[in-house]
């Protein structure tokens, strides 16, 4: 987006996805430096609000994308994270038998994703009839994914279907259910459709994924603050959709 319209874009970020002093020191830098305009991906909604709210007031133009904050009258760009996780829970529907144990790993509950995910995966697989015996917070991260995943197992042995949040997650749930030779017992889906899930979907060791359009993402987010800066007014919500993917 930024050579499609001639303007400079700086892309940066922390070290990690749970890194909130990282982002928020990054705000302020840029902010500093002078920018006009700035696309987010926001790690927790409460803690960096005065940053943005600073930010804004300052006259920098702000939208969100992928993860949404809580600073009011900001446009949200990325996908409905509650429709995606419903048509992974719904893909869990239709390949178990009603009263099978599913569990579910959440991401970083704190974020507007992770409570998204989380909610709309569950709604899914209570409506149909699912047992949800399990919801752990494994924030994203895959060795917390394997972590939590062993205790789910040690605790529902006769465990039938697992949602995560995403798919490092779901990859480290893969490992550990290899590890307890369960995996062939149990249905995994994920979420992101990264190129590990899509090798391990192939494969056969994760049954699907949830693939966003990142690329709409960034380059919406990018025009959407060119928009603004030229005065003109956007959608609450642009939403970039997703798909489920399987083998």
């Amino acid at each position: 987006a930024g050579e499609d319209y001639g303007v400079n874009v700086q892309v940066v970020a922390p070290p990690s996805e749970s890194d909130i002093p990282g982002q928020i020191a990054l705000i302020e830098d840029n902010a500093a430096a002078g920018a006009t305009g700035m696309a987010i991906a926001v790690t927790d909604p409460a803690a960096l609000e005065p940053a943005i709210q600073a930010v804004i007031d300052d006259g920098v133009q702000v939208v969100w994308i992928d993860a949404g904050g809580s600073n009011e009258g900001i446009t949200y760009i990325g996908t409905d994270n509650a429709i995606g996780a419903a048509l992974a829970g719904q893909y869990l529907c239709d390949n178990l038998e009603a009263g099978s144990k599913v569990a579910i790993l959440q991401g970083i509950i704190t974020t507007t994703t992770g409570q998204a995910r989380a909610e709309g995966s569950a709604e899914a697989v209570k409506e149909c009839g699912l047992d949800l015996v399990m919801e752990v917070a494994a924030d994203f991260d895959r060795a917390r994914g394997l972590a939590a995943t062993e205790d789910i197992v040690t605790q529902h042995p006769d465990l039938a279907g697992l949602f995560a949040s995403n798919d490092e997650m779901a990859l480290g749930a893969v490992e550990a259910l290899r590890a307890a030779g369960m995996l062939e017992q149990v249905t995994v889906v994920g979420y992101d459709a990264n190129p590990d899930a899509r090798e391990a979907v192939l494969a056969g060791e994760m049954a699907a994924t949830i693939a966003q359009n990142p690329i709409n993402m960034g380059y919406f987010g990018v025009e959407s603050l060119i928009k603004l800066i030229n005065g003109e007014e956007l959608a609450e919500t642009i939403d970039t959709g997703v798909e489920l993917i399987t083998a």
